[in-house]
């Protein structure tokens, strides 16, 4: 420094009139890996804005949707600046796939868990028209005629799949699967009887059934929903022990700044606070999960190796 005053001096005064930019210098991408309407677009549209709110700028929904939520999650892990101004909302289905599909990334080293949203049951459904008036109809109807009865699904590994797998594997019956491109498109087949049930995700099933549109003969949680609270679980309907629920939480590709990914972290945390967001979690019979960075992170490798270990011991087959 004492042979290059000017020099030192000069780069101090450069450091003072351009300080270190503030994280988020910009606005944000919150990328939906699913159909537009789908119950994650759903829930994605009412956190944007009040992440929005939290960080100072605006949260741009950006859909990518296909393969069951991984071609949005590839992208952002692998395309996406690793910068915290790219955001993935996703469900569930990143934690199976995996065990089931051949991915392009890995979601364990490839992205980092931000924030849990929240755990949210699914409804199995079936047109008002439909004769089979709770699940023993319809599962007796399986075990008569196998592979007759069929459920549409999201696509291959989403949740609106692997319930439809998990309740076959459970009661011993053949399903016939029908997957589609989002669950928004499953219901005109499925309320023209066209296909027999669908198991959807209460965001995006409560509506449907609440405007009469399908009937909901069962629900995959644990206990019954304060919101539909005649819906009886699938376990009170002679499958003992089922259990199915999709979380939804978001992610940011690995090589995040620390200092960004806190940023993030405590703006979701917020975001989870607001009015809306609580509001449409109510009535999507939301469980809560680890909010917290650390806690949905430790959530999120316990669920993937969950999927793991059923297809390690057989209880449920790859995709691919």
């Amino acid at each position: 420094m004492r042979r290059y005053p000017a020099l030192w001096l000069g780069l101090a005064l450069l450091v003072l009139a351009h300080p270190a930019v503030a994280f988020p210098d910009r606005p944000l991408t919150m990328v939906v890996p699913y159909a537009p309407g789908g119950p994650i677009d759903v829930l994605a549209r009412v956190m944007a804005p009040a992440m929005a709110e939290a960080l100072g700028q605006t949260v741009v929904i950006e859909t990518r949707a296909g393969a069951g939520g991984n071609v949005g999650a590839a992208y952002v892990a692998q395309q996406a600046r690793a910068d915290g101004h790219t955001i993935l909302f996703t469900g569930a289905g990143l934690a199976s796939a995996p065990s089931l599909l051949a991915l392009s990334f890995d979601p364990l080293t490839d992205l980092v868990p931000l924030s849990g949203v929240g755990a949210i049951p699914s409804l199995v459904v079936v047109s008002p028209a439909s004769p089979y008036r709770d699940l023993q109809d319809l599962l007796a109807a399986a075990r008569a005629h196998p592979g007759s009865i069929s459920y549409g699904s999201s696509g291959p590994g989403t949740g609106s799949h692997l319930a439809g797998v998990l309740l076959a594997a459970a009661t011993g019956v053949e399903l016939l699967h029908a997957p589609y491109r989002g669950s928004g498109a499953v219901y005109p087949d499925l309320i023209a009887r066209r296909i027999d049930t669908l198991l959807d995700i209460m965001a995006s099933a409560y509506g449907q059934v609440d405007g009469g549109a399908v009937r909901a003969i069962a629900i995959t949680s644990a206990q019954r929903s304060a919101v539909l609270p005649d819906v009886p679980t699938v376990a009170e309907q002679g499958v003992p022990g089922y259990e199915f629920v999709t979380w939804t939480g978001l992610f940011v590709r690995a090589g995040l700044p620390d200092d960004a990914l806190r940023r993030l972290e405590a703006a979701a945390l917020q975001a989870l606070q607001a009015a809306p967001v609580r509001e449409r979690l109510r009535l999507s019979a939301a469980q809560p999960i680890p909010a917290t960075q650390a806690g949905f992170a430790a959530y999120f490798r316990a669920d993937v190796a969950r999927w793991a270990e059923m297809v390690r011991t057989g209880r449920l087959q790859r995709l691919d």
